[in-house]
């Protein structure tokens, strides 16, 4: 696979050239947070970062695996491109999980031969909820909606709505459907 641009990569340029990397070492790995965001806006939110969450057994092997393609590690689990200012690599734990929901099944994408991995855009609206439910985090919940907005076709409501009711946050979804509608609480969304 071709690398991107360094100097001026989006995070979908950047996470599939890694993630196809890692998966032909056999490491395989879930994209999620705000560079999902970032793709599924396609660039109207940036993220800085791309949060990957490895499978366990290739963990260790992540420092060896991504020296091949330039990054060097800077902490624990942190890894940076010398040529790629604006983006940085981490590693969270798994298991990939929303709130309470696990286990979370990503989409796949194939690239190049390779089966990618990342949150859908129902997910990652659930994933972006998570935070203004549990931590008040307005910027969450604007990641959410511009989701929405852009993937509208692809986004289950009421599978965002069924998710909220587990978390206690039905306020966010009520919140989430009324900055949808011009038309009133649903706009006949739902």
């Amino acid at each position: 696979m071709q690398a991107p641009n360094w100097k001026e990569c989006t995070e979908e340029e950047a996470w599939q050239f890694v993630a196809w990397h890692l998966e032909g070492e056999g490491i395989h790995s879930v994209l999620v947070g705000g560079a999902v965001v970032a793709i599924y806006t396609a660039g109207l939110y940036r993220s800085g970062d791309l949060d990957m969450v490895p499978d366990e057994l290739g963990r260790n092997r992540l420092t060896e695996v991504l020296s091949k393609i330039g990054f060097t590690p800077t902490k624990s689990r942190y890894y940076r491109h010398p040529d790629c200012s604006h983006l940085f690599l981490e590693f969270p734990r798994g298991p990939v999980e929303i709130g309470e929901q696990y286990p979370v099944v990503p989409d796949e994408i194939m690239v190049e031969g390779r089966k990618l991995r990342l949150l859908s855009p129902t997910d990652s609206v659930k994933d972006r909820l998570a935070g203004y439910i549990h931590w008040k985090s307005r910027a969450n919940f604007d990641q959410a909606l511009l989701i929405c907005r852009q993937q509208m076709q692809r986004v289950k409501l009421e599978v965002v709505r069924d998710w909220c009711m587990k978390e206690g946050g039905l306020h966010a979804f009520d919140e989430l459907i009324s900055n949808l509608s011009d038309n009133g609480p649903t706009g006949g969304i739902l």
